[in-house]
C-alpha cells in the first residue's frame, strides 16, 4: 500500500482514540466530531488507495463513499448518513447548551461504538 493511504489510516486511528478520550472526559459532542473526522480520514485513505489520487478536500462521508464506489451494509450506511448529518453542528456549534442536551453520554456511547465498527469495516476495504 502507498505510504499516503497508510498515513490517512494512522490519523483515523489517532482521531478515534481522541474521540474516546473526549467521551471519557465528558466532552460528548466533541467526541462525535472526532468520530466523524476519523471516518472521513479513513475514507480518504481508502479513496487514495483505490483511485490512486489525492482525495478531495470535503467533509461529506456519503460523497466519499460514492466516489470510491463502495456500499456498506444497510445499518452501517444509515449510521454513516447520520454521522455525516451531525458534522456541521458539531464542527461549528451555534448553541453549546443544545448540543450538550442532544449528545448525551448514552447517545454518544452508541455513536462511538458504531464509529469504531465503521472504521474497522473501512480498513477491510483497503
Amino acid at each position: 500500500m502507498d505510504k499516503r493511504p497508510q498515513e490517512w489510516i494512522r490519523q483515523a486511528d489517532y482521531d478515534i482514540d481522541t474521540a474516546e478520550f473526549m467521551f471519557n472526559g465528558g466532552r460528548y459532542f466533541y467526541a462525535v466530531f472526532m468520530c466523524h473526522l476519523s471516518i472521513e480520514k479513513a475514507l480518504k485513505g481508502l479513496y487514495q488507495a483505490r483511485l490512486n489520487k489525492a482525495p478531495p478536500k470535503v467533509h461529506n462521508l456519503v460523497y466519499l463513499l460514492n466516489k470510491i464506489g463502495i456500499k456498506p451494509a444497510e445499518a452501517m450506511g444509515k449510521f454513516l448518513i447520520k454521522l455525516n448529518e451531525v458534522n456541521i453542528v458539531t464542527r461549528y456549534p451555534e448553541d453549546i447548551d443544545k448540543l450538550q442536551r442532544d449528545f448525551t453520554q448514552s447517545v454518544v456511547k452508541d455513536i462511538l461504538s458504531k464509529s469504531k465498527e465503521a472504521l474497522g469495516w473501512i480498513k477491510t476495504q483497503l
